[in-house]
Formats: structure tokens, sequence, C-alpha cells
């Protein structure tokens, strides 16, 4: 038998889990060490000793870049957790009032990136102070703990991932044209009309081709096959599209329900509009969660709260005044 297998956890154990750790956070031995104030190759001869005591090759190493094995995934989706609680543990332990501290890496779509969580993040950075986040914008949600994330905020369908899902809300899809595009071609009144118009389509990043379209009304699904020149693969590049009135568009209400109200978008077929998009919170399980990340997932869940509130109050006042 190795005998540097055979060895127990202890300090040296722990320490070379934390380099692991961030390693694995900063995608490089260098920026890891800096951020340690460490060498690269002190990191690196620490993840050497982590490799050899238990038996498994941590990375796969290039000249230019790093990325975690298959067994060195998995032996850090079951440490990071173990890591948090420790971390957390220690700020409390220590009686610290910034508790809600370090670099907190976020995993999001556009849409929600920059319609929904960084024009309303001000207050939360505001609370904590010594809080660094990053937001990164994906088109899907990849390997969180491999590519060192710490949650992710995403729109759709759960994902398949080591990490838990939490349903935040659910949000309508609401077809929607500017009001010149509905001078110009006139206002659809079925769903079966939009097959003669012109639609911006969203790539689907799973097929490569465009997301389909849906209309539901009660127990009532219509697909409807729409077609058109423009196909993007963002929420931003699509609503200005619309906007533009280069045609139709399916929109989340969650950031276009404000364009409907002042004018600017003209909501199409609001009756068939009964489609929801579900908003997931991925994250480690509460029994390891660290401080920044409870901290941040209290404030998204605040959030959406209060934007489907907000939301429910302005369909229920446009009914009454119809």
């Amino acid at each position: 038998m190795n005998k540097s297998r055979s060895r127990g956890f202890d300090r040296h154990s722990l320490d070379e889990l934390g380099m692991l750790r961030a390693v694995v956070e900063a995608g490089s031995f260098v920026r890891a060490g800096e951020a340690l104030g460490l060498t690269q190759s002190a990191v690196s001869r620490a993840v050497a000793r982590l490799e050899s005591r238990i038996g498994v090759r941590m990375f796969h190493r290039t000249a230019r870049s790093i990325s975690l094995t298959d067994e060195g995934r998995r032996f850090y989706e079951s440490v990071a957790p173990h890591l948090e609680a420790i971390e957390a543990a220690t700020i409390e332990a220590g009686g610290s009032s910034a508790r809600v501290r370090g670099r907190l890496r976020v995993n999001v779509d556009e849409s929600i990136g920059q319609f929904v969580l960084t024009p309303r993040l001000e207050p939360f950075l505001a609370q904590h102070p010594d809080l660094f986040v990053e937001i990164a914008i994906r088109d899907r949600m990849g390997d969180l703990v491999g590519e060192g994330f710490d949650v992710a905020i995403r729109f759709g369908q759960p994902e398949p991932s080591a990490l838990k899902a939490r349903l935040l809300m659910r949000t309508r899809i609401i077809t929607c044209a500017s009001p010149a595009y509905i001078a110009r071609h006139g206002l659809p009144r079925h769903p079966r009309d939009l097959e003669k118009h012109r639609c911006v389509l969203m790539r689907d990043p799973s097929t490569g081709s465009h997301f389909g379209w849906e209309f539901v009304r009660g127990r009532k699904t219509l697909p409807v096959n729409v077609s058109g020149q423009l196909m993007v693969n963002g929420g931003g590049p699509l609503l200005a599209a619309c906007l533009g009135g280069q045609g139709i568009a399916q929109l989340i209400e969650l950031y276009a329900r404000d364009l409907v109200a002042d004018g600017r978008l003209v909501q199409v077929l609001p009756e068939w509009a009964e489609e929801t998009y579900p908003l997931y919170a991925y994250h480690h399980s509460a029994q390891f969660m660290s401080a920044r990340v409870r901290a941040f997932l209290d404030f998204v869940i605040a959030l959406t709260r209060e934007s489907s509130s907000n939301g429910g109050e302005r369909r229920a006042r446009r009914d009454s005044e119809a």
C-alpha cells in the first residue's frame, strides 16, 4: 500500500484542500497564488501532495490552461460544501461583524443578468462592503463547480447539476411588437395569424435552431410555426429588435411589462398569454451554504418576490381598468 495514501486527515490535508479550492475558483495556479499570497510553485506543490495523498489526479494541465478531471470534479463537488461550512463556522465563531465577505461568482443567463439582477444590485453591495461579486453571463449553465461558481440564477427548466435547484418564481411569456410594426403590418387576432408575420427568433443553444412558439389559453396549448429573417441569442438583442420594429417577439414579462405599460411595446394576443417560464437558483445544500451565498439568495428571493408581486398588481389594475 502507498503510505502517502494511508495517512489520515490532518491540518496539512485541510490546507491542501483550501489551495485546491483557490485554484478551482481562480482558474489558474498563478491567480490562486496571488489570492493566497503564495508563489505559483507553492500552490502547485500543495495540490500535487493532495493528489498523491488521495490517489486522484485533480487537473488536466496544459501550457495555457487547467481544467478539472472527471475524478477531480467529483472529489471537489464532495468537499466544496464542507469547506464553505468551515469558513462560515469560523466567521461565526470569531464574532465578525463583516460575515458576508470574500468573492462571490454568480452564473446567470443574459436576461436575468441584464434586466433583473445587475440594475438592482446596488443595495445588496452597499449592505456588504467586504463582498466582491462577479456576474458571468453564460448561454448555458455548464459545470458550475468546475468553473468555480458559487451560485447560478437562470431561467428555464432545471438543468442536471450536483447543486440544489430552488424555484424562485414563474413569469409569463408575452408576445409583443412595437407600435410602428403594428401600424405597418396590422395586429394579429389569432395565434395562427403570426404565420403570416415577421417574427424575431431566439436561438436555442441546445439545438442551434430557434425556440418554438406556443400559446396557452386555459387548458389549450397551441404551437405556431413562426418564421423571420432575424435570430438572436440573447434577451438584449431580442428586445432591441422588437423595439426597433423588426418583428414580433416573445419576451419574458418580468422585464418587458414596463415597456408595455409605457407604450413602447404593444402586447399581442394577451388572451393567449398563460404560458409561464420558471426562474431557478442553483446552490449547495442549505446545510453547507456559506454566509455570502446565503445572503445573496435571501436578496434574490426578496427581489423576485417583489417583482412577481408587482407584476400581479399591474395585471389586476389593467384588468379592472378594462
